[in-house]
Parts: C-alpha cells; sequence; structure tokens
C-alpha cells in the first residue's frame, strides 16, 4: 500500500488543537473505523502531542478532566460504545514495562499513544503517525498513514475547512 500522508504548519497552539479536532471528526467519518484504530503521536517533549490527545477527545465528547498519562502511563475514555486509550510511554525503561500494561489486548479500543518508539514490537501496529515537530515558534505536523483506515482517516482531513489555512500539502 502506497504510504498517504498530510503536512500541517501550525504557527500556535490553537493551530494544532483544530488539526487534533479535526483528526477526530475525520475518524468518526471513516465507515467501519469502529473502536480499534491507533494513533501514535511523536515529538519532542513538549511537541504538542499530550495537548493534540486532550483537543481529539474532547472533540469525541469527553467532557471531564483529560490528564496527561505521564505518570499513569495509561488513561482511557468512553464515549458512547468507544473506548479511547491514552498511553504515554516516556517513563518506561524496558520492552517488558510495556508487555505488563496490556495493550494488545485492547482490540476493541482505539489507542492513542506517546512516545510509542520505547515500545517499538510490543505495541499494535500504526493505523496512523502523527509527527510533531518544531518549526520557530510553531509546529509542523506529519501525518502518515499506515492501514486502509487511516487511508481514509486522511482523506476526510481534506472535507474539514477549519485546516485550510495550514495545510502544506494537498495530495
Amino acid at each position: 500500500m502506497p504510504q498517504a500522508c498530510r503536512e500541517f504548519d501550525l504557527p500556535d497552539a490553537h493551530a494544532t488543537a483544530v488539526l487534533a479536532r479535526s483528526l477526530a471528526r475525520s475518524l468518526t467519518r471513516v465507515p467501519a473505523a469502529g473502536c480499534g484504530a491507533v494513533l501514535y503521536l511523536q515529538g519532542d517533549l513538549g511537541a504538542g502531542k499530550t495537548s493534540c490527545v486532550r483537543e481529539f477527545l474532547r472533540a469525541l465528547g469527553v467532557t471531564g478532566l483529560v490528564r496527561s498519562p505521564t505518570y499513569t502511563l495509561v488513561e482511557t475514555y468512553t464515549v458512547g460504545a468507544c473506548s479511547y486509550v491514552h498511553v504515554d510511554l516516556y517513563r518506561l525503561n524496558a520492552l517488558s514495562e510495556v508487555d505488563e500494561l496490556g495493550l494488545r489486548d485492547l482490540q476493541a479500543s482505539s489507542l492513542l499513544v506517546e512516545w510509542p518508539e520505547r515500545g517499538q514490537g510490543a505495541l499494535p501496529p500504526a493505523d496512523l503517525v502523527l509527527r510533531l515537530s518544531y518549526a520557530g515558534e510553531g509546529r509542523h505536523a506529519l501525518l502518515l498513514a499506515h492501514s486502509m483506515l487511516a487511508t481514509s482517516w486522511l482523506e476526510n482531513l481534506a472535507y474539514d475547512t477549519s485546516l485550510a489555512p495550514y495545510v502544506s500539502n494537498l495530495t
């Protein structure tokens, strides 16, 4: 499968929030997406990974506190019939610690994984990878599809006019 991608220039925190909310809306429009999508979030400390997840979950309807799982490692949120599991692997030192989290058993849940490179080989494969990098005072976002689900997910972003000011590529 050729890898689909989208790029966005995000000049500020608001733009990053717009992208996260658009990703959530786009996922809900994927036929048969169900509740089993896997999103990897990559980027340096402070790049906006947790903020993206927070806005993503808010757009899906989470109304309570959305915590960073930096210390708890895993936070679970339920929206309707779907569970979204937010995972932060930054503090882990060994793959055996990832196995102890039981993430492979969560096939009916969508996973939002920060620092997935620390769990390489012990995580379900990503449908979509979001790479956030610093770009001056803002951020650059690169979205890479690794499945047919993610390809549809990215295609749906083209219909979200709130992203128009931030698009780097349309193909």
